[in-house]
């Protein structure tokens, strides 16, 4: 969630801390980059839920770590696991708490982070990463949750059960988790990592505020500035969501006046029809933006009767490929849909 990854950093600026990432170029052959991640899903609990974990003893009083706090805790016990020192932090993805939490991760540990990602994008598993399209070894992973449990997954047969076991471990913990793999020494990160990716938002966050300060459309301003393409507007007139197996799902429908528009998400936003009919899908990105703020609406805190755009903007050209097609595309998420660029579909 946004609000968490932007305490994440406040607290490190609170306490003095400089926050910000070196470039991929300033990174040597020999330094040792590790990628910190949050594992699960992101539904808000339910009273039965809540009763559940009191059950167990876990509870607010007994919560002894915030995001950030896991994840350097997840990277001081791979460190220990495998015997070796981490130089450089890797963020997984472009998302409202992994993101920043990897940076305050990173902060907390004095460690550098590098300005890019493995994604240019928010995903649901990390399977879905350039990490892995290249094959390379996602474990060992070390797991730390809200409550202090510990697990390390050493071996899988293949990274959907890796995903699998990270999962199941952040359902036991009814919570993201923080998980610390894929080690990667300088050369191997320039080939794989997406570069440039943290300065990009940075600067779309530096637009959106000057927007609203200028008193200009920070929703048009936004798809302007990062190529994209504004899709609808109108107003939320219902949603469709569960919590299951360690992801948040859902469908949201938007009335736009005369059409008519849905999306789905599992966890991040990944197929959008118009009038029924399929329209834009990952790995392509689908963005719902308040259209007072110009700032991203999570799935757990969109509403019925919220006024929305929705915005596509292409992916990165480095998503462009098969081996992210076979895992992000809407075949594989249980869809008879063919992926066509936006790019194409908007012309």
């Amino acid at each position: 969630m946004p609000a968490n990854g932007i305490e994440s950093l406040a607290n490190e600026l609170e306490a003095g801390k400089e926050i910000g990432w070196v470039d991929i170029s300033e990174v040597s052959d020999d330094a040792l980059s590790v990628c910190p991640f949050l594992m699960g899903s992101i539904a808000p609990h339910d009273e039965k839920t809540v009763a559940e974990m009191a059950s167990y003893g876990m509870t607010h009083e007994t919560s002894i770590n915030q995001e950030a706090d896991r994840l350097a805790k997840a990277i001081e016990e791979l460190s220990e696991y495998v015997g070796k020192k981490f130089d450089v932090v890797v963020p997984i993805e472009l998302g409202g708490a992994n993101t920043p939490g990897a940076i305050a991760a990173a902060s907390k540990l004095g460690m550098a982070v590098v300005d890019g990602d493995y994604t240019s994008r928010a995903i649901p598993e990390i399977v879905q990463i350039t990490f892995n399209y290249q094959k390379r070894p996602i474990l060992p992973v070390a797991s730390v949750d809200e409550w202090g449990n510990v697990c390390v997954i050493k071996e899988s047969i293949n990274p959907r059960v890796t995903e699998k076991l990270g999962k199941l471990i952040s359902v036991a913990g009814y919570g993201l988790a923080g998980q610390a793999g894929m080690m990667l020494d300088g050369k191997g990160l320039r080939e794989t990592v997406i570069p440039g990716t943290l300065s990009e938002c940075y600067q779309a966050g530096k637009m959106l505020r000057q927007a609203r300060e200028a008193g200009k459309d920070p929703v048009c301003e936004l798809v302007a500035a990062v190529g994209g393409y504004e899709l609808c507007r109108g107003t939320i007139t219902a949603k469709d969501d569960y919590d299951e197996a360690g992801y948040y799902w859902g469908t949201v429908t938007i009335d736009c006046g005369a059409d008519e528009f849905k999306y789905w998400f599992k966890n991040e936003n990944h197929i959008v029809w118009r009038n029924g009919k399929p329209y834009v899908t990952s790995p392509d990105l689908i963005s719902a933006i308040d259209t007072e703020t110009g700032e991203p609406v999570p799935n757990p805190l969109s509403y019925v009767g919220q006024r929305i755009a929705l915005v596509g903007m292409p992916c990165k050209p480095q998503l462009e490929c098969q081996e992210c097609y076979d895992v992000l595309t809407p075949r594989y998420f249980g869809y008879d849909i063919e992926h066509v660029s936006i790019r194409e579909v908007m012309k």
